[in-house]
This record gives C-alpha cells, sequence and structure tokens, in this order.
C-alpha cells in the first residue's frame, strides 16, 4: 500500500484545490440554520439544546427535538429498539407532512411498510394519512442497492427528487458491508457525505458485534463509523441478577433494563447522561429518567 501512494505522488504533480478553501465568514453565510426537528420519541427533543448569549452570559435553550440536517449513528445489540426508535421517527415526520426516504437492508419492503402501519396507529395517526410520505427503498431485495453503493446513491437521489424527501432512514448501514466490514468506514463515509450535500436529516441504524461494549458508540466497521456521523444514539439492554442493580434501577432481581444514551452531537448541545428506556406493549420507544434520577 505505502509503494502504492509513493509510486502515485511521483506520478501526480501537487496543486492548490482552490475551491476547497473558504473563509469562516462566507462559511456561516452559506450554512442553513439549525432548528429543532420533533422527533416522535416521548423523552427525547428535551435532551438537546443550543446555547445563546444573554446578558452576556450563555444560556442554553432547547432545540425540541434533533438538530436538522444532522445525520445520526442507531447502534445497539439486537433487541434493542433501534428499528422500533427509527420507524417511530420516521411516522412522527410523515405525520408533520414531511417526505421520508426509508432505506431498508434487513426486511423486504412490504414487511417494513406494516410495521410503519402499527408504529403509526400506536402513535393515534391514521396510516392512510401517513403512507404517501413514507417512500420505501427495498435493498432488502435488490442486491445491486446493497452491493453497489453507486446504485444505492442514485437511486436514493431519484427519490429525494422526486418525492421532496428531507428525511432519510437506512436500517441497516451495517447491511451494506457484511463480509467486509474494512470497507465500513469508507461506505459510511460516502453516505454521510450524500446526505450533506442533500441537506437530508438522516439516521442510520448499526449493529454491534457480540464483543463489543454495550453502553459505547462502537459498532460493526469499529469507532471509524462513528467518527464519520454527527452524533449517535446508543441502545443496551441489561439484566438485573443482583440487588445493587435492583436499587440503582429500580427494578425488580430477573427485569430486564432497557438503557439509552446520546454519544455525542456535533450540531448542538445534549444531555450526556444514561437513560432508562422502555419499550411499551404496542412498541413504541419511551426515553425515561436518568439513571440515579440526576
Amino acid at each position: 500500500m505505502t509503494e502504492r501512494y509513493e509510486n502515485y505522488e511521483s506520478q501526480v504533480e501537487p496543486r492548490v484545490v482552490e475551491e476547497s478553501i473558504i473563509v469562516m465568514g462566507e462559511a456561516v453565510k452559506q450554512a442553513p440554520k439549525i432548528t429543532g426537528v420533533p422527533t416522535g420519541i416521548e423523552g427525547l427533543d428535551e435532551l438537546f439544546f443550543t446555547v445563546e448569549v444573554k446578558d452576556g452570559k450563555p444560556v442554553k435553550k432547547s432545540l425540541g427535538g434533533i438538530p436538522a440536517y444532522a445525520v445520526f449513528n442507531v447502534t445497539g445489540i439486537s433487541d434493542t429498539g433501534k428499528s422500533l426508535f427509527v420507524e417511530q421517527f420516521a411516522v412522527a415526520q410523515a405525520a408533520r407532512g414531511e417526505k421520508v426516504a426509508f432505506v431498508t437492508v434487513e426486511s423486504p419492503a412490504v414487511f417494513v411498510a406494516k410495521g410503519l402501519e402499527m408504529r403509526a396507529v400506536a402513535m393515534g395517526h391514521e396510516p392512510a394519512k401517513i403512507e404517501k410520505n413514507i417512500v420505501l427503498i427495498d435493498a432488502a431485495s435488490h442486491g445491486s442497492l446493497r452491493e453497489n453503493v453507486p446504485d444505492l446513491l442514485t437511486t436514493l437521489a431519484y427519490v429525494i427528487k422526486q418525492y421532496k424527501v428531507r428525511f432519510v432512514v437506512i436500517d441497516s448501514v451495517t447491511g451494506l458491508y457484511e463480509n467486509k466490514e474494512v470497507a465500513a468506514r469508507a461506505i459510511v463515509r460516502r453516505l454521510f457525505n450524500f446526505m450533506k450535500k442533500w441537506y437530508q436529516t438522516a439516521l442510520f441504524v448499526s449493529q454491534k458485534r457480540s464483543g463489543h461494549e454495550e453502553l459505547t458508540a462502537e459498532a460493526a466497521g469499529g469507532y471509524a463509523v462513528s467518527h464519520i456521523v454527527d452524533g449517535c444514539f446508543v441502545f443496551a439492554k441489561e439484566l438485573v441478577d443482583s440487588q445493587y442493580k435492583s436499587k440503582m434501577y429500580g427494578k425488580q432481581v430477573g427485569d430486564i433494563v432497557r438503557l439509552f444514551r446520546i454519544d455525542g452531537c456535533r450540531l448542538s448541545g445534549h444531555d450526556t447522561r444514561t437513560y432508562i428506556m422502555e419499550i411499551t406493549e404496542t412498541g413504541l420507544v419511551k426515553i425515561l429518567s436518568p439513571i440515579g434520577g440526576r
């Protein structure tokens, strides 16, 4: 690899890439205004904030949702609520009249559509009112979309233009680099740059491997994936198997506790505590209280 790079250096004359240079003041003028996007997830929206100067002092102001144009990694082991979370988010945007592109990599589109319908009913929305606002891209049933990133991005660009999409969900990005995790960083980088180019607010579901620590942002492909995106939502679950845990979580020994935390966000401030999370009987994710009630 080093030899190939050195050969490339010797054959290509270095040049100044002038189009890459921009004064901060000009960049600020071109940047979109960051506002809060209501997620439809109870207990989540108030965990993000901006900072304003008032009377010469910095003051926190609630953003009222995740920052617009942010790309978040949604990571955790199986059965922690990741897919429910992004489906709930997609339904909430559709219910607000927004268009959502939902790229399904794990399950065929017809089955994902039924899950979205169930989520809509549980959230109190008429499925008929949200169906026209969610556009499914079935990468699970079409191998070329999973194996060929340019095909996926070209299809997604078509959907964004055709349907005026502003929100994208990919469940899961891990399915785009199965058996080739060495390519994870390159693939996620292309997806991230694409979302920025098209000014999308996006959620990427990412699977953890058995050796990963549950409450870290690490996922399949390593930390490289979480380093690229704007922030991470980390999902975990833990068996209450001692009196100490029972007291800490306020649960009975033998119960399963679900945990949630925000691992970084470049576009706004956020709560850094670990929260108790709940999945209701109707399949809705709720963020409850921080551990210890602090």
